[in-house]
């Protein structure tokens, strides 16, 4: 797996400049309506890249008065069911009589391998596999049982729980979760965060560091492009690595933007978070990502939530924590189809498992958090990384990047400006066990888990 120190020297070997010298070392129905049934999305009217969310009003007009600030706190590499399938709010694992999963996998030997509860918090190195051609062995046409046969291995099928990650749990429990937010496509992480921002991965299935630095510019853009249009400010806070690096010419031509992580803190704090910013952690020790101490990603993320809820701005913001991909953990729920971002095929050769880009990826967890959030509530709308760029379009009215933005849901199911908001006054969350420092262990224990 391509490390992010090598993405790094690879972007400088690539000419683009990263300039870290000074960065240290409502409504809310889209176009496309999904049903709120479990399981299905019905694609009422068919919205093309260009679109925009209002035809009768010009692009660059605010349409949500009530928001100013979208922040997005995208991790890495888990299932709702890997996190969140013990929540026991929204779709998780069935349990049996013992109130542990009766989910399970058939393993190497043809046994089934129940979903178990992992040892502790670290992660086994170098599994499971989120590649394309595990993906696609997991997903098993939709049977969804190919986890542990796949790359990924006996791990697939571990997961945690509030005891371990308390501070999720709590903001799962507490503001609307997503059990229908899936990744955009059966691929890596290069991939499904080129969803987050150009809303299509223009071919690519992998964490290829050659096709960031000579491959293919979207055709429409991305987000930033469009808000730089219209002088909408907006900030990559990145810690090792900003995610707006997988496009090197906006990269390029956007250093004021692109900032240390401790901005973010600062500007939380004075109230001048941007209208939309990427919150980023150290993707070689707090994104989550396997063999890390998944309680250093929680502490991270909890650092950054209570940033934005103790902050001035925090009465008009919307944030998003939400992960690039399932990282080759188990889910039960099978993807559905999706519409293609464009007429680009996927970047696989003869002997990799066939496939598109019209159908997402598995689930991920996901929740909405913003004093405008309705309460007790659980969307269960179909929803990928794509909604986050509708939910910018929709407030700014600006063309949809392709097909696949122009038809996703906005995210405003799970908000509510016809009342006065129900967070105004910032929810008590506990924290994580991990001060985000040191992790609270050395290795994964045993896999599966015989006590779990």
């Amino acid at each position: 797996m391509l490390s992010r120190r090598t993405f790094l020297t690879g972007l400088g070997a690539g000419a683009v400049g990263l300039a870290v010298n000074g960065c240290s070392k409502g409504g809310g129905s889209s176009a496309s309506s999904s049903s709120s049934s479990v399981g299905t999305t019905t694609t009422t009217v068919l919205r093309a890249a260009g679109d925009r969310p209002d035809p009768s009003k010009p692009e660059g007009v605010d349409l949500l008065p009530q928001i100013e600030h979208i922040v997005v706190v995208m991790m890495e590499n888990h299932s709702y069911d890997n996190y969140l399938g013990m929540l026991g709010r929204g779709d998780g694992f069935t349990r049996g009589p013992d109130g542990k999963p009766t989910n399970s996998n058939l393993d190497a030997t043809g046994q089934p391998l129940r979903a178990f509860h992992m040892a502790n918090t670290c992660q086994v190195p170098r599994k499971p596999s989120q590649a394309w051609g595990a993906t696609h062995q997991q997903y098993a046409g939709g049977a969804m049982d190919g986890f542990v046969q796949s790359d990924s291995g006996p791990v697939a099928m571990g997961y945690w729980t509030g005891d371990d990650i308390p501070f999720y749990y709590a903001l799962a429990n507490t503001f609307p979760v997503c059990d229908r937010w899936f990744g955009s496509c059966l691929a890596q992480t290069f991939p499904n965060r080129r969803y987050l921002l150009a809303a299509t991965s223009m071919g690519s299935v992998n964490n290829d560091l050659n096709f960031v630095i000579s491959g293919p510019q979207p055709a429409g853009g991305t987000i930033m492009d469009q808000l730089n249009k219209h002088s909408i400010p907006w900030r990559d806070y990145f810690t090792n690595l900003p995610s707006v690096g997988l496009f090197p010419p906006v990269f390029q031509a956007n250093q004021d933007k692109i900032v240390n992580i401790n901005q973010f803190y600062a500007d939380a704090a004075a109230g001048n978070l941007p209208a939309f910013c990427l919150v980023e952690p150290d993707y070689d020790r707090t994104s989550e990502e396997n063999s890390e101490d998944i309680t250093l990603g929680e502490a991270f993320t909890a650092k950054a939530v209570n940033a934005v809820m103790n902050g001035p701005g925090w009465a008009k913001t919307v944030l998003i924590w939400c992960y690039d991909e399932h990282g080759g953990y188990y889910d039960h729920v099978a993807p559905p189809v999706a519409i293609a971002p464009d007429n680009i095929p996927p970047m696989i050769g003869a002997n990799d498992a066939p496939g598109d880009f019209a159908r997402y990826g598995f689930r991920v967890p996901a929740a909405i958090i913003s004093p405008w959030a309705k309460r007790d509530y659980v969307s269960h709308v179909v929803h990928d990384h794509t909604s986050i760029l509708k939910l910018v379009e929709r407030k700014f009215n600006l063309p949809a990047l392709t097909a696949r933005d122009a038809n996703a849901d906005d995210l405003l199911d799970s908000l509510d400006f016809d009342h006065d908001p129900a967070f105004l006054i910032p929810p008590k969350l506990p924290a994580s066990h991990n001060n985000g420092v040191d992790a609270l262990c050395a290795a994964a224990g045993p896999v599966p888990n015989p006590q779990g």
